[in-house]
């Protein structure tokens, strides 16, 4: 479980980290306003959000996995 509170506590670091840095490059290009305007970068966040998720019950899922291999075997 140690190991799980570190994991995320790291992502949201570097999401923190993420998010500051795009928050400067968002001035600088229109193209961050064109996917606002017409709705599309909602549908750019929910993939990326459903991805991140993904990956993060499949490595707790895995991670389970492995840890019964490991009670079973000692």
């Amino acid at each position: 479980m140690h190991k799980f509170r570190a994991l995320l506590t790291l992502l949201s670091v570097l999401m923190v980290a993420v998010v500051v840095q795009a928050q400067e490059g968002a001035a600088k290009t229109t193209i961050g306003e064109t996917m606002r305007s017409s709705g599309r970068i909602y549908v750019v966040v929910a993939v990326m959000l459903t991805i991140l998720i993904g990956l993060i019950l499949y490595l707790v899922r895995l991670d389970r996995k492995i840890s019964k291999v490991e009670k079973e075997t000692m």
